[in-house]
């Protein structure tokens, strides 16, 4: 790596932990502050797999209509890029909304667990320092998913990139776990919320019910590079970039907000 390319993202992560200590102790605002201005990708910033920080490959983040849009149109084949939308600023503690559907088809080539299933990842590491070829960056998951028309399917799951947490005082290493929320099918709109309050308590919430609850995010170190992050950074997450997920399946947003709480 050039070492002024080096020097770069080393002050870009700093600048980031600034940020997250500042965002965490910030007062509450006791209102929902809007992320997304209807307009354009302005505070975003993507990292798809296989393509540098900033290139948004396909177009694939686009904003139309007022909704910010994550869209395959412009993809032969899906060809394993995951990708994902950062918000410039880390947060500790808050609140966090978005209002989300599933759309058209899925992308040809895309893996077949992808189909209407996205995410928001929460406590995530700074994109500027992800690999070229990184597919998720590590990070807390709170998994989208949309129903086939016929079967039981939760949304705000769990998964864990790089990560685990600690449920019932144990500690969860598997990837995934599912919530206790019912099924939406079809293109309806659904509005998942997100509460975060730094390394300790998370949930996920539904029409206003808990549909899953966790404490202590923090790295995996079985994992090569959450290991190295823990090493940097600690292993206990306490903040982190909150980004929208590209896994292969249309979806739409048409609210991204945030509610800053007290630490």
């Amino acid at each position: 790596m050039h070492l002024r390319l080096a020097s770069a993202l080393l002050l870009s992560w700093i600048a980031c932990g600034i940020g997250a200590s500042a965002a965490g102790a910030a007062e509450p605002t006791d209102k929902w502050v809007p992320l997304f201005n209807g307009k354009d990708l302005e505070g975003w910033t993507p990292k798809i797999r296989g393509y540098a920080v900033g290139e948004n490959f396909g177009n694939t983040f686009r904003v139309q209509d007022g909704l910010l849009k994550v869209s395959y149109d412009q993809y032969d084949q899906f060809d394993e890029r995951f990708g994902h939308l950062f918000y410039k600023t880390p947060h500790s503690h808050y609140r966090f909304r978005v209002e989300y559907r599933f759309v058209g088809e899925q992308c040809p080539g895309g893996p077949g667990w992808a189909i209407r299933n996205s995410g928001v990842m929460i406590h995530g590491e700074d994109p500027a320092g992800m690999a070229i070829g990184q597919d998720f960056p590590a990070s807390i998951e709170v998994q989208l998913l949309g129903g086939n028309g016929r079967d039981a399917r939760t949304t705000s799951n769990l998964c864990t990139p790089g990560t685990n947490v600690v449920m019932d005082n144990q500690l969860i290493t598997r990837h995934c776990t599912s919530s206790t929320s019912k099924t939406y099918h079809g293109d309806q709109w659904v509005t998942a919320e997100i509460e975060v309050h730094g390394g300790k308590v998370i949930r996920h919430i539904l029409e206003g019910e808990t549909v899953l609850e966790y404490s202590e995010p923090q790295y995996d170190e079985a994992d090569a590079h959450a290991k190295e992050l823990a090493a940097k950074h600690g292993k206990l997450l306490t903040s982190g970039t909150i980004s929208l997920q590209s896994e292969s399946h249309p979806i739409e947003f048409r609210k991204v907000e945030i509610m800053v709480l007290a630490e």
